[in-house]
């Protein structure tokens, strides 16, 4: 998607931190960054090691020009977090845009029956990851007095379901922080950007029903999901408004859809 000539310019020799590369809507916003302006650099992380040092041979082959350091990042555990800046390259260690893409849901289930250690591992994942990530860049961008960090929501974030009381409630959580981080950085130049998606078909749900493709296809029956590529059109359009734009809140989702659960099935 071209974005036109100035937002090329306003992210040009930038320096971008990207959460949960590996798929999705991670790996979707790096490579649209790099369609928008190939003159930047990018530290793409994640778990997967493996599919990381594919997206970085493919950015490095298609667009020239671009710096890639790919790492693993597990956001879950603070020993990780603390291990990657400490050995984050001084080439890349003034980061300028931050987005907290790293993010996961366990099952789908009453919460009766849900089992608190998979609750921990959405809240350390989804929350706790996102805020210490956060808490290491702030300083960098404080600095300069100038940056973005962008967290994703989601539409369950603000209409919580049924069934899914953990992972809304991760995701409300989200929201208030970045809420109160944007008025506690009201007198800077540093802008935080809520983006929350409604559906999106990636491999979210495969993780959600631990490999269960059956049910993971079931969420998007007879229905027309957005792409990964929808939300990262949306992302980089807000970091690539001037700096003293902020769109504060984003709420995208498919046309059949207007609540979580609330949407219009297609007859097969």
């Amino acid at each position: 998607m071209s974005y036109g000539k100035a937002a090329a310019e306003r992210i040009a020799n930038q320096t971008f931190l990207i959460t949960g590369c590996s798929s999705g809507i991670g790996q979707a916003t790096c490579l649209e960054l790099a369609e928008t302006n190939p003159n930047i650099k990018l530290i793409i992380t994640a778990r997967r090691k493996d599919k990381l040092d594919e997206l970085k041979a493919k950015l490095e082959k298609e667009y020239v020009g671009i710096k890639v350091l790919s790492e693993s990042l597990d956001v879950s555990d603070l020993k990780s977090i603390d291990k990657f800046f400490a050995n984050l390259p001084s080439e890349f260690s003034d980061i300028d845009v931050l987005v907290n893409n790293a993010g996961l849901a366990i099952g789908q289930d009453e919460f009766v029956n849900t089992e608190v250690e998979d609750a921990e591992t959405v809240f350390q994942t989804n929350v706790i990851g996102s805020i210490a990530v956060t808490k290491k860049v702030l300083p960098i961008l404080k600095k300069k007095n100038s940056g973005t960090i962008v967290f994703i929501g989601s539409i369950a974030g603000i209409v919580p379901y049924d069934k899914g009381s953990i992972y809304c409630a991760s995701k409300a959580a989200i929201k208030s922080f970045s809420d109160s981080l944007r008025k506690e950085l009201i007198s800077t130049k540093i802008r935080v950007i809520l983006n929350s998606p409604g559906a999106v078909k990636t491999d979210f749900s495969m993780v959600r029903f631990k490999g269960d493709q059956a049910k993971s296809d079931a969420v998007y029956d007879n229905t027309e999901p957005l792409t990964a590529t929808d939300i990262a059109e949306s992302l980089v359009f807000a970091i690539t408004r001037r700096q003293n734009v902020v769109i504060a809140e984003t709420l995208v989702f498919p046309n059949h859809q207007a609540s979580p659960f609330h949407y219009y099935r297609t007859k097969d």
